[in-house]
């Protein structure tokens, strides 16, 4: 018993198998149709885009082109009122059954019986060319078919004959005795079956009564006398119809929402000689294009239709295959190719492979030894690098001067290589006494400005580094920014922020005319200048003096704003210290007389020139610009040296007014110098006074009172103030310096008369 029930059990196991065989061959072949959906009728598969019911079809209430119907009363599903057979989707075909027309005529030549056929298809279907054929039968008999095409009528047909007996009838022939035959026109829509008789079948009634016409599909229908009698009206022959979705083509298709190809591995046809499109699998793939993942991977490894000389050498891939050989032997591994060969050459690099494994093995190891030590003493010159580079100076002078460490960021060498190109000579922005300044994009897209400082000896780190600690501690508009330093290579490198405009000398130089350096431009840029070095002398926690202003030393971004560069020669003063005692630093030129006879470098040392303060181009009486500038305004030739330019836009009394400023910097003795605070105040009273002429604020030949302009002063003030906020310094500091400055100014208001009023206490 123990033994019959283990073969029940495995007969059972092996019922269930084949049950599961049988159930997922099934499901394959319901994928072929829309998931959901019924994809029988009868014993005919009916595959999408075709469908039984609504949504299951491709198309709507207004488009039933694709709709198959199925009655419970028939077996065999229909399109419109022709039954169908079978639905082909790789083929585009629809397989269907039609008529056979048939006169009979009486043994007189009456018409006894007759019926016409007409087919009319879908609008996506039309009668194949390539599959059918017209065929005609009878003794006495002219076929004929007509159908559209494009909307145009044709026809077509043909003419059998007999004699008056059937020695000349050969079954199996149609070659227009007893039988004719005429291919298929392209892409007819609508056909439409008549027939004629010469005779009325008089001389061949005996064995001919009847005509006989019909389309059917090619190789399906075999020719016999037989059939002169017997072919009855009822009979259904096979006929094949092509079909094609829409009435665009692929290209205009593949823009429409609605583009039926679904399947990421199928691709658009555009069939020949008619409108619509066609999906088709890739080569590789079967299955259904107008379903998503309807293409399936053909395994020719397991329906054995590669190409591969061994089985166990096909690899199938996705929509192809690959054929391999074993090891140790070579060719492509295809019957039609080189196939598979022994390899005997194999052995011998595999033998030498072996004997030089351990040789390899030692090389790489000392090479790997090397790389440790050369990374090790790329780490060690690094640090020898940053330690003669100032590094411990710089941490000294951080500690000293409590600066955040996290205001400047200390760049690695290999980034600031990657930014600037290896330094290449095309990135030079600008060279000067300190060293070459490079352009450079950082990873995260910044673009820098990059300052290799020249090769330099231990006295000069104490410059270096003092560069750096000032540029830390400064945060104004009109100041570059310092983003931090690198301090591992050989020479030391300073990253600013990129200013695009270049420097105000060469703004001042090339006259560029699209942005000219207008009257007003340079009142703007002079007043920032003088508002960033007030910051400098005035309101850091250390006065800082520059010790070289120029015009090659003031950048211009990209909104010609001044932004004040190269501190290589600056120092801070100690707020105890009211002087500074050093050698001036720089570019040769203009020199303080107070520090040329006390060697003190103090506030009202640091001075702006557009052109150069000694030039020997110039005339020897305008070799020194100051003496030059001095003697015209002293000789009442002040507008005979200013630019036309200048001339021509700005106010006389605003260049007078400009001027006495700068005559006052000159001047020998220190003390009757204006401070830089000075000058920023009564540079912006000119601004101020220019936007009010230009805002029309005065009732009176367009002039503003003073009272006006004090008000103004006073707003300006407070806009100072806003100013030391933004720049992050401390608010009771702010408070002290901008309330410590009463200014007295002479400022000719007038326009066309002088009128000179002086400004106290406001």
């Amino acid at each position: 018993m123990g033994l019959v029930s283990k073969l029940l059990q495995l007969i059972s196991f092996i019922g269930v198998l084949i049950l599961f065989a049988m159930v997922a061959a099934s499901a394959v072949a319901a994928a072929q149709a829309k998931p959901g959906c019924t994809h029988k009728c009868g014993d005919v598969e009916i595959p999408f885009p075709f469908g039984l019911s609504k949504d299951c079809f491709l198309g709507d209430d207004n488009d039933q082109s694709f709709s198959i119907t199925c009655d419970g009363s028939d077996p065999k599903p229909k399109t419109g009122n022709i039954t169908v057979t079978n639905i082909s989707i790789e083929a585009h075909e629809m397989h269907v059954l039609t008529p056979v027309v048939k006169y009979c005529y009486s043994q007189s030549g009456d018409v006894q019986f007759w019926n016409n056929s007409y087919i009319i298809l879908q609008a996506t279907q039309s009668v194949s060319k390539t599959k059918n054929e017209f065929t005609v039968v009878g003794c006495d008999t002219i076929g004929m078919i007509g159908g559209f095409q494009n909307g145009d009528k044709y026809w077509t047909g043909c003419v059998s004959k007999c004699n008056t007996s059937l020695k000349s009838v050969v079954n199996g022939s149609c070659s227009g005795v007893g039988c004719c035959k005429v291919e298929f026109p392209y892409g007819w829509q609508y056909i439409d079956v008549h027939m004629r008789s010469i005779d009325n079948h008089v001389n061949v009634w005996g064995f001919n009564p009847c005509s006989y016409a019909f389309v059917v599909e090619r190789g399906k229908f075999n020719f016999s006398t037989d059939y002169f009698k017997d072919l009855t009206a009822e009979l259904r022959l096979p006929m094949v119809f092509d079909w094609v979705v829409g009435n665009k083509s692929c290209e205009e298709a593949k823009k429409k929402p609605n583009f039926a190809c679904k399947d990421k591995n199928s691709k658009c046809h555009d069939p020949e000689r008619r409108s619509g499109y066609q999906c088709k699998c890739e080569p590789g793939y079967q299955g259904n294009p107008y379903l998503p993942d309807g293409c399936l991977d053909i395994d020719e490894c397991k329906d054995q239709t590669h190409n591969c000389s061994r089985a166990k050498g096909c690899v199938n891939t996705k929509g192809s295959y690959e054929c391999h050989c074993p090891k140790w032997y070579r060719g492509d591994g295809r019957k039609e190719g080189e196939g598979c060969a022994a390899n005997f050459l194999k052995i011998i690099p595999i033998a030498i492979g072996a004997s030089t494994f351990g040789v390899l093995f030692l090389l790489i190891g000392g090479w790997g030894s090397y790389k440790v030590v050369k990374k090790r003493k790329r780490i060690e010159r690094r640090q020898e690098f940053f330690k003669r580079n100032g590094g411990l100076l710089l941490q000294h002078q951080i500690s000293q001067s409590e600066l955040d460490v996290a205001n400047t960021k200390l760049f690695n060498s290999k980034d600031l290589e990657k930014a600037t190109d290896h330094f290449n000579d095309n990135r030079i922005l600008g060279q000067g006494g300190q060293g070459t300044v490079y352009k450079g994009m950082l990873e995260d897209g910044r673009i820098v400005a990059v300052k290799k400082s020249k090769i330099i000896n231990e006295g000069k780190l104490q410059e270096f580094i003092n560069e750096v600690v000032v540029l830390s501690r400064i945060n104004h508009r009109n100041i570059v920014k310092l983003l931090g330093c690198c301090l591992e290579t050989e020479v030391p490198l300073l990253v600013y922020e990129f200013v695009p405009n270049g420097t105000l000398s060469r703004y001042l130089s090339d006259q560029n005319e699209e942005f000219p350096p207008t009257w007003d431009m340079r009142l703007r840029i002079a007043t920032e200048i003088a508002g960033a070095l007030y910051y400098l002398h005035s309101a850091t926690s250390l006065p800082i003096y520059h010790r070289d202003i120029k015009s090659t030393n003031i950048l211009l971004d990209d909104k010609y704003r001044a932004k004040v560069a190269d501190f290589g020669t600056s120092r801070s003063v100690a707020i105890d210290q009211t002087h500074l005692t050093t050698l001036v630093h720089g570019t040769f030129g203009y020199l303080d007389p107070k520090y040329f006879q006390s060697s003190q470098f103090t506030e009202k040392s640091d001075l702006l020139t557009g052109e150069k303060a000694i030039s020997l181009t110039r005339t020897p009486e305008a070799k020194s610009l100051a003496t030059y500038f001095i003697c015209s305004m002293e000789e009442n030739n002040l507008f005979d040296i200013l630019d036309r330019r200048v001339l021509k836009e700005a106010i006389k009394e605003e260049l007078i007014t400009v001027a006495n400023i700068a005559k006052r910097c000159l001047n020998l003795d220190g003390k009757k110098r204006p401070t830089m605070k000075e000058v920023s105040m009564e540079l912006e009273a000119v601004k101020i006074s220019q936007k009010a002429s230009s805002l029309e604020m005065c009732k009176r030949d367009d002039r503003p009172t003073m009272t006006e302009v004090a008000v103004m002063l006073d707003g300006l003030r407070g806009k100072e103030k806003q100013t030391m906020k933004e720049a992050d310094l401390n608010t009771e500091e702010s408070e002290y310096l901008l309330s410590t400055y009463t200014p007295s100014l002479s400022i000719d208001v007038g326009v066309g008369c002088s009128s000179t009023s002086t400004l106290d206490g406001m």
